[in-house]
């Protein structure tokens, strides 16, 4: 009985640490409005350090909320999502910055919920530096969903805890296959 409670002991201060940890935020401001997200350091550390040492680099300097995705934009697809996308890739930059490990949303526990933050990739080990929102629940996003056919899912990471509205506003600005007619300018992200 004995050991098991000095065992108990340091493991609920453990917990208690964890749970009591604040996670760092960040703010997006865009021509739209301000976005803040809370980045998930402690479930999905390998991706939130991966986000955050690029917003403390500026790699976001010029960057740009350029997709959208809704059910109404999406006819080719089978299984349908809705979020909106930003980052870089339109920079020459863009090419030259190292990819990361996939951190699946098994391993993280971390889901692709409404306003959650998740990394846009190709195939696993391929995303850097563009990232989505989910506008509602996606679950296909997850591991073992049907949006992307490895199974693997996206790297979620994080989530809105204020700016919704703006999200929404993105997300419904004309588009042409998803590609939004006029970009709306990420002025600045910085952590708070």
């Amino acid at each position: 009985m004995r050991k098991a409670i000095i065992f108990l002991i340091p493991a609920l201060v453990l917990v208690f640490q964890t749970i009591a940890q604040e996670l760092p935020r960040v703010e997006m401001k865009t021509d739209l409005g301000n976005i803040v997200v809370e980045i998930d350091t402690v479930n999905a550390p390998l991706t939130a350090t991966n986000f955050l040492e690029h917003v403390k680099a500026n790699t976001y300097e010029n960057a740009w909320f350029y997709r959208v995705v809704r059910m109404d934009n999406q006819p080719n697809n089978d299984v349908k999502i809705e979020v909106i996308q930003g980052g870089i890739y339109t920079e020459p930059r863009f090419e030259t910055i190292k990819p990361i490990a996939h951190e699946t949303t098994e391993t993280t526990g971390i889901k692709h919920l409404n306003g959650t933050l998740s990394m846009a990739r190709m195939e696993p080990g391929t995303a850097s530096t563009e990232f989505f929102i989910c506008v509602g629940d996606q679950p296909e996003l997850d591991f073992g969903g049907k949006r992307n056919p490895d199974g693997q899912g996206f790297a979620a990471f994080g989530k809105v805890v204020s700016g919704m509205d703006v999200v929404r506003k993105i997300q419904q600005q004309k588009d042409e296959q998803q590609t939004l007619v006029e970009k709306v300018r990420i002025k600045e992200m910085r952590v708070q």
